[in-house]
């Protein structure tokens, strides 16, 4: 975000006069701007939608919607909630809130399905299933992201650890032991949790193999990382929308079930006797 910030400030003094007024707003008003249709922002600045349109060009953007992109992005980790609450309310249709949340997330995982990469995903699941031992890390509201990959994988592997704690110590006490062979998986959204890459960061120091399941190469969380499955994440209201990176989750417990397909087998046959004897599940009697 600095980045884009600085560079129009460097180019301040070369551009016009309405793509000065542009800049001015966008520096200014970025978490709004980057919401705006081209026609709403000349009309909040006061130039014409032509004059926005090819506003990007001087900053080296191919079109409009390239720098509405780049600005979604570049501030999704940067916004407070009470910024994320003013934005969204602007975006969402107030009288249809159940449709305009639940196409969000159609949405979002429609464009992780056409940016994901498929031999990438493969190559994370041999990893994972070649690991001595598998270590999971999410925090806050990427916890139950954490949890739910915990508790598939502790149906299929003997050596998975949920690494969940509020505490920044007690995560390097609960990896400290991961090393070359094992497998430490990382899953952080915008916000991203300092904790999570701080912990990644160790983790690859150590020498084990470190997976992140972020929304994109730009992320801290991959940077730290050996390899990278993204998926798309945005915001409704203040909350996270996790839809697509439960769904990418999802995959890969199938894939792995898939690969290991006799060892679940054997392993849901043992538990269904321990769940009937314990009475875990209602059962109906027919």
């Amino acid at each position: 975000m600095n980045n884009l910030i600085n560079q129009m400030k460097e180019k301040y003094s070369t551009f016009s006069k309405g793509h000065k007024a542009i800049a001015t707003y966008i520096i200014n008003n970025y978490d709004k701007a980057a919401f705006m249709t081209a026609a709403r922002l000349g009309e909040e600045v006061g130039v014409s939608e032509s004059t926005v349109v090819r506003f990007p060009a001087e900053l080296g953007f191919d079109g409009y919607p390239k720098l509405q992109s780049a600005l979604q992005e570049l501030i999704k980790s940067k916004l407070t909630s009470v910024q994320r609450l003013e934005v969204s309310s602007n975006r969402i249709d107030k009288d249809n809130v159940l449709k305009s949340v639940l196409q969000s997330d159609v949405s979002k995982i429609k464009m992780t399905l056409e940016e994901i990469d498929e031999d990438n995903f493969n190559c994370i699941v041999d990893e994972i299933l070649n690991a001595k031992s598998i270590y999971i890390l999410g925090v806050r509201s990427s916890a139950p992201l954490a949890s739910f990959l915990g508790f598939y994988f502790n149906l299929i592997f003997k050596n998975v650890r949920l690494v969940h704690t509020t505490s920044v110590s007690e995560m390097f006490e609960q990896i400290m032991n991961a090393e070359k062979g094992d497998v430490v998986i990382g899953i952080s959204f915008p916000r991203y949790s300092k904790r999570t890459t701080k912990a990644m960061q160790f983790a690859h120091k150590q020498g084990a193999t470190t997976i992140a399941i972020t929304d994109n190469e730009a992320s801290p969380l991959a940077k730290s990382s050996d390899y990278s499955l993204f998926a798309s994440s945005d915001m409704n209201s203040f909350v996270d929308s996790l839809v697509a990176p439960l769904s990418v989750i999802n995959a890969i417990i199938v894939a792995i079930c898939l690969k290991r397909k006799q060892t679940v087998q054997d392993t849901l046959e043992k538990l269904e006797h321990i769940w009937d004897e314990y009475q875990v599940y209602e059962k109906n009697d027919l």
